[in-house]
């Protein structure tokens, strides 16, 4: 291969690919801390809504730091899923919508976390591990029984001494050092497991389709897919994604291993050497398994929705009616494609065809019809007018103003007889018409018109139910009459 058939191959992939594309996109560093902190943790799935919620707190945060970010998280996620960063797909538990990672965007924070903590691979751990599967692939794959049994007497005799060595007190454990190391290996293939479900339902999609256009598209010749369907072949189950997938869920959900393993997962971790893991590092391996279950029977759900939508699609004779359209928009295309040396595609052919379609819109903007709102049998009521009486006004303004005119003219003729006088003095010649409301008015008006003195004095007024009661005030006194 040339280098430019390889410049002109990177260059098609660094265009198509999703995760290449994040990479290099502008904010890139704020996307991926976004979409990692909300999504990319034990949380791998949230409501749209509180998704947007999430992201414009977060947003905020990194503009009063100097990012400039535009626009809001809802216009952001929907950037973020036109690109391939996001999937959203329907909720099972709400009528909402959910968004989750798509594959292309976990390998991005994949590379970036490796950058970020490099990962040593030259290690005795790693290399061990290589070895011991290298051999057992030789044993394995050996067409001769004989040397395959030369091997494995070879293992027995190995596994002997061990044990012997063990019986005698010679053996000791394994280092502190060397087991964080063997750890720490077990640890990062671990953290990858989980994150490659995306890319299997990705896989499982695109066999969907890809199955429902072979159906649309075969003709009479070539008729094996529809075969297949008819007769009750499960084509999700039977393709090479799906008998890899099927191994893989056998072992996770062998009762046996899952056992076995948690049992050693609680003695690792109560080795001495265990202390020096994180927190989240004890929490990936006490529930691997399961996480594993979890997103198994998710794409078990995936892959069983898929095989009976494609045996009801199938069996409804759907694809006929998909193919004859087909057909129809295949000639279509054709017919234009030879009217074009005679037909512009702008010029008015004088014929108005109207949109098969509907607008789009936000089911919020739909109101039902209220029959009720338009209803006008009701009569409707005359009322007549009268000519307004003076006391009945000035009664009605009394309940809803205090008559600081009332309270002035009592104030007044109280300091024609006294040099000053207290709101208490007052009320003893003229008692509080309007209750509560006169002791208020009178207050008001000795802090604006008199002075307040030391101590308080005895008020009594009648409330608007007829209750006489009773208040201690500070006291204020006027000192001349209130204009």
């Amino acid at each position: 291969m040339s280098a430019t058939t390889r410049a002109l191959q990177l260059r098609r992939l660094f265009e198509d690919d999703a995760a290449l594309r994040l990479l290099r996109m502008d904010h890139a560093a704020a996307t991926l801390a976004l979409l990692g902190e909300h999504l990319g943790g034990d949380e791998r799935r949230l409501a749209a809504e509180e998704l947007y919620e999430r992201v414009d707190a977060d947003m905020e945060q990194l503009r009063a730091t100097g990012w400039d970010l535009k626009g809001s998280a809802r216009g952001y996620v929907a950037q973020w899923r036109n690109a391939g960063f996001l999937i959203r797909r329907s909720s099972d538990e709400s009528r909402g919508e959910t968004y989750e990672l798509s594959s292309a965007a976990l390998r991005a924070m994949r590379f970036v976390n490796d950058l970020e903590a490099p990962k040593q691979s030259a290690t005795e751990s790693r290399l061990t591990s290589l070895a011991t599967q290298l051999r057992q692939l030789a044993i394995d794959t050996d067409p001769q029984s004989q040397r395959r049994l030369e091997r494995l007497e070879e293992q027995r005799a190995q596994i002997d001494a061990q044990i012997e060595a063990v019986r005698a007190g010679q053996d000791v454990p394994l280092a502190d050092d060397r087991a964080i190391e063997r750890i720490q290996d077990l640890l990062d293939q671990a953290a990858v497991v989980p994150d490659d479900f995306a890319r299997i339902r990705a896989e499982f999609e695109s066999l969907n389709i890809v199955l429902r256009e072979k159906i649309v598209d075969s003709d009479a010749a070539q008729r094996t897919v529809l075969d297949d369907i008819f007769r009750g072949v499960d084509l999700i189950a039977e393709s090479d994604a799906g008998r890899t997938f099927t191994a893989f869920t056998d072992l996770v959900l062998d009762p046996a291993l899952g056992a076995a393993f948690e049992d050693d997962v609680d003695r690792v971790l109560e080795r001495d050497f265990s202390r020096q893991l994180t927190a989240p590092q004890r929490r990936l391996l006490r529930q691997f398994i399961m996480t594993l279950k979890a997103r198994t029977a998710e794409i078990q759900d995936v892959t069983t929705v898929f095989a009976r939508g494609l045996r009801r699609y199938v069996q409804s004779q759907d694809y006929q009616r998909d193919r004859i359209l087909g057909r129809l928009i295949r000639e279509a295309r054709q017919q234009a494609l030879t009217a074009t040396d005679a037909v512009k595609p702008y010029q008015r052919i004088g014929v108005d065809l109207a949109l098969t379609g509907v607008t789009l819109a936000s089911a919020a903007v739909v109101h039902l019809h209220d029959p009720s709102e338009f209803d006008a049998s009701a009569p409707v009521l005359v009322n007549e007018t009268g000519t307004a009486d003076r006391e009945e006004l000035r009664a009605l303004t009394r309940l809803t103003e205090i008559d600081f005119d009332e309270l002035t003219a009592n104030i007044n003729a109280v300091l024609e007889e006294l040099a000053t006088a207290t709101v208490g003095e007052i009320l003893t010649r003229f008692p509080a018409t309007q209750g509560v409301a006169s002791i208020v008015g009178l207050l008001s008006l000795a802090a604006l018109h008199g002075r307040v003195d030391e101590g308080v004095e005895h008020v009594t007024w009648t409330g608007a139910d007829g209750v006489i009661r009773h208040a201690e005030v500070v006291t204020h006194r006027f000192l001349g009459r209130v204009a």
